[in-house]
């Protein structure tokens, strides 16, 4: 099964608690991790009716560890900060779809299981794991646990969470509808895989320098697709220009604008989704986040 990944560079280090466990051939079938039949709380009688009967997505909280990757210690999402990022994703990422493109759009193609984890998945390179999507179905975000702390600051919410939705999306619909192989050529020698959280890769403004849109895009075509298409609907128009000021200091603006043409034509000719009129609906949509006008504790039927 196809896995991409989004990781993003530590910027600090954050204290976890280790976690110790161990292989059990006798444990019960009523495990609270394990076990399927309890009694639903009212999050899960909120996610049946806004995600399950609308959008026929399976929203798990639960800790679940065969749905997370066994090379990292993982641990649970806490059940108020999921109730958040329930919210979080219909308001910003399922209902902006919607408003765009249409119900049946996002019924049809956003993956049908979400699936959240407390922490992030750290690497040894100095980065974390933000999100995946795998084989079309799957998106696993991370880091729910400290949705509180990024609330409050659009640039926090869209680097550690909304733009990772956006960006595991945009691999499930390449995996449907493959962009045009021709993307690659335009940056294809700038692309080195996992050394893009190295120097000087990594290093500030080196990335739109070289006519790409993040540090991570850098990693392979797939990733770089990705990150124009997140990162652009994401983002004010007065950061979109400002990042492509420093690109055309080095003559790479039009290798960014390029891209961003294959992107804008893939997404209207294969899924007739207008990105210009997407970013004006998530904007909007993030800043009545931001000031408050969305209450994402919410649950009430």
């Amino acid at each position: 099964m196809k896995k991409n990944t989004l990781l993003y560079i530590l910027a600090s280090v954050i204290c976890i608690g280790t976690m110790a466990g161990c292989a059990d051939e006798k444990l019960s079938p009523n495990s609270v991790i394990t076990a399927d039949k309890r009694t639903p709380t009212p999050l899960d009688l909120w996610l049946d009716r806004y995600y399950v009967s609308t959008y026929n997505i399976n929203f798990k909280y639960r800790y679940e560890d065969i749905e997370s990757d066994m090379k990292y210690y993982t641990v649970p999402a806490s059940y108020q900060m999921a109730i958040k990022m329930a919210n979080l994703v219909k308001y910003s990422c399922l209902e902006a779809f919607d408003e765009v493109a249409g119900p049946d759009f996002t019924k049809a193609n956003f993956p049908k299981l979400i699936y959240l984890t407390g922490n992030w998945e750290y690497k040894n390179n100095g980065t974390f794991i933000l999100g995946t999507a795998e084989g079309g179905k799957k998106i696993l975000l991370a880091g729910t646990n400290f949705i509180d702390k990024f609330i409050q600051s659009a640039e926090d919410i869209n680097t550690y969470y909304l733009k990772t939705v956006y960006h595991e999306f945009t691999h499930i619909l390449n995996q449907t509808k493959p962009y045009s192989a021709d993307f690659k050529l335009v940056t294809g020698s700038g692309y080195v895989a996992d050394k893009w959280s190295e120097s000087p890769y990594a290093n500030t403004n080196y990335c739109y320098e070289h006519g790409f849109i993040s540090a991570y895009a850098q990693h392979s075509d797939v990733e770089d697709f990705a990150e124009m298409f997140s990162i652009y609907v994401t983002s004010s128009p007065k950061k979109w220009n400002a990042w492509l000021d420093i690109a055309n200091a080095k003559g790479q603006k039009d290798n960014i604008l390029t891209k961003l043409d294959y992107v804008r034509n893939y997404m209207r000719e294969s899924w007739n989704i207008d990105i210009d009129k997407l970013r004006d609906v998530y904007l909007r949509r993030e800043d009545d986040i931001v000031k408050g006008k969305v209450d994402l504790t919410n649950i009430s039927l």
